[in-house]
């Protein structure tokens, strides 16, 4: 129901979208530059690197404000049954930064929950067995308000193997 420089304005907008984005050289997460605005700032922590599937993790994990470091965006995961093996993802370059960047000494893999995120995750913590740099992975579990009798099997067995312990002050 828009009128005709809507939709103009929307087509033009949408090319310019597709054309001028591009990924970013160093972590791969959408740019309108070479470097995107993360891996270009000054003011975050150089010495940390959460590696994510997509852009949109990204995303998600900015809008909690309680990260700081770098990014690394894989493209996706490791899916036989999709044909998706880590030549298809940008896990080469992943490992090409611990060479030429030198300084990272913390590394957390911020995968889905799935079969294929802990096959990524493994796959990549392989390939990282014979450096210095400390693995860890997000924490995984009951979410808030959620019930326990609607949670599955594994995601309970998790929550109960890692669990926190709580803390007083005395």
């Amino acid at each position: 129901r828009q009128g005709k420089e809507k939709t103009l304005e929307l087509s033009s907008t949408l090319t310019r979208l597709r054309t001028e984005i591009i990924y970013c050289k160093k972590c791969h997460n959408i740019a309108d530059q070479e470097i995107c605005s993360i891996c270009d700032s000054p003011r975050r922590d150089q010495h940390i690197l959460c590696v994510v599937e997509s852009p949109q993790d990204i995303l998600a994990i900015e809008n909690t404000a309680q990260y700081n470091g770098l990014y690394h965006v894989l493209g996706g995961v490791i899916s036989p049954l999709e044909g998706v093996g880590p030549e298809g993802l940008n896990i080469m370059s992943l490992l090409e930064r611990f060479k030429d960047e030198g300084g990272i000494s913390e590394l957390i893999l911020a995968l889905s929950p799935t079969m294929e995120g802990d096959t990524t995750a493994f796959y990549i913590t392989k390939k990282l067995k014979d450096t210095p740099v400390k693995i860890s992975t997000i924490a995984r579990g009951i979410p808030i308000g959620g019930e326990l009798e609607y949670t599955d099997e594994v995601t309970l067995g998790r929550s109960i193997i890692n669990r926190v312990q709580y803390e007083f002050d005395r």
